[in-house]
């Protein structure tokens, strides 16, 4: 641990165990202490948050972790269940763990391929997932697997120890495999739930082979994300083995009772691509970003950044193409706007913006599609 991190955290308990002996402040029936409410109002304006913060000596986010520690002590003066307190504590240790981890690595491309542990190195899924990984980290890019073994095991073979990042979940019955059991790039966590946001946090495509619960499990979660907005536009490739019928059968069900029954829209089956050739997944998970950058929301535009913009007989076409999906204006070109030069957002790349509905993702995909389409 750096000497900074330990004198944080000597300041910080010094000050709460200071704080701690005098009267209540959580006792609202004392009339000579502020109202907790206001003690822990939320952006660090409380007495004890700044102080706190000032013992700490934080001064950049420093309303985030004024909000943070605020939260901490409301949660004091509630009478938690220390089984809650438990994980509260770990899926914070462990986020900040896997923070660290990756952030080395913020400027690379990563794509997260999961799939079956059960799976042994003569399976076909096997060596596509080694392929996979091996043209993928050719590229430029980086693999980040489950760390376990089959798929996962796979995934980093084909990687290798410079471009292969691992999340591990705690099981007894499972280990990291031996491409990562080693290497600083590996992380381990005890929830599932911390996991599969450090799994898809950082990735930029999405790679699926055959897998049991746990796959599907990743797979729905991607999915949802996708379709819902609450993750940055990527390509999720479902990789079958060559003539295998894994996907074929999921597929079905997804038309027959999601999209038959209305309880998902015609559209999100955009979301996904399906192929039993590695070439062709690698092919998709490439030309998302051909053209498409990235992109952000300023207010209630969404700007998506590009390598070249759409010519004006171009924007055209894709107004009247995807009008269904803007709530109200246009989609124009524009140069980067206040926010993004501000944080220095790709302020080099040119743009578009547009007034998105923030419903029809599944449009979304396929607008980014056609601009990667673009001559």
């Amino acid at each position: 641990m750096r000497a900074s991190s330990l004198q944080f955290i000597r300041s910080a308990s010094s000050l709460v165990i200071n704080e701690c002996k005098k009267p209540n402040i959580f006792d609202d029936s004392n009339p000579s202490k502020a109202n907790r409410d206001s003690l822990v109002e939320a952006g660090g304006d409380s007495y004890l948050v700044d102080k706190f913060l000032d013992e700490a000596g934080i001064t950049k986010h420093r309303n985030i972790f004024g909000s943070m520690f605020a939260t901490i002590l409301e949660m004091a003066g509630e009478e938690f269940d220390g089984g809650n307190l438990k994980i509260t504590r770990a899926a914070l240790e462990e986020m900040a763990d896997a923070f660290r981890m990756f952030r080395p690595y913020r400027e690379r491309r990563k794509v997260t391929i999961f799939g079956s542990a059960r799976i042994g190195q003569d399976h076909p899924s096997y060596h596509q997932a080694q392929d996979l990984a091996g043209q993928i980290a050719q590229g430029g890019w980086m693999v980040v697997t489950g760390a376990g073994p089959g798929i996962m095991e796979a995934g980093m073979a084909g990687a290798g120890p410079e471009n292969a990042i691992g999340v591990l979940i705690r099981l007894p019955f499972e280990s990291a495999n031996r491409f990562i059991a080693s290497d600083p790039k590996l992380v381990e966590m005890r929830y599932f739930f911390t996991r599969k946001l450090m799994l898809m946090k950082e990735s930029h495509a999405f790679a699926v082979l055959p897998g049991g619960f746990g796959t599907m499990d990743e797979t729905y979660e991607v999915m949802t994300l996708m379709q819902t907005g609450k993750s940055q536009p990527a390509p999720i490739v479902l990789i079958d083995e060559p003539g295998g019928g894994y996907w074929d059968h999921w597929t079905k069900f997804v038309t027959e009772q999601l999209i038959g029954q209305g309880l998902v829209a015609p559209e999100d089956r955009s979301l996904f691509t399906i192929t039993d050739d590695v070439n062709m997944a690698v092919q998709e998970i490439m030309n998302f970003y051909s053209n498409y950058h990235s992109c952000r929301w300023v207010g209630d535009l969404l700007v998506i950044r590009l390598t070249k913009v759409p010519s004006k007989a171009q924007l055209r076409e894709l107004n009247e193409e995807y009008s269904a999906i803007l709530a109200s204006g246009e989609i124009r070109i524009t140069d980067a706007l206040p926010p993004e030069r501000a944080s220095n957002d790709y302020v080099d790349l040119p743009r578009i913006a547009m007034r998105f509905d923030r419903k029809h993702y599944g449009r979304l995909r396929e607008f980014i599609g056609s601009l990667n389409r673009l001559d």
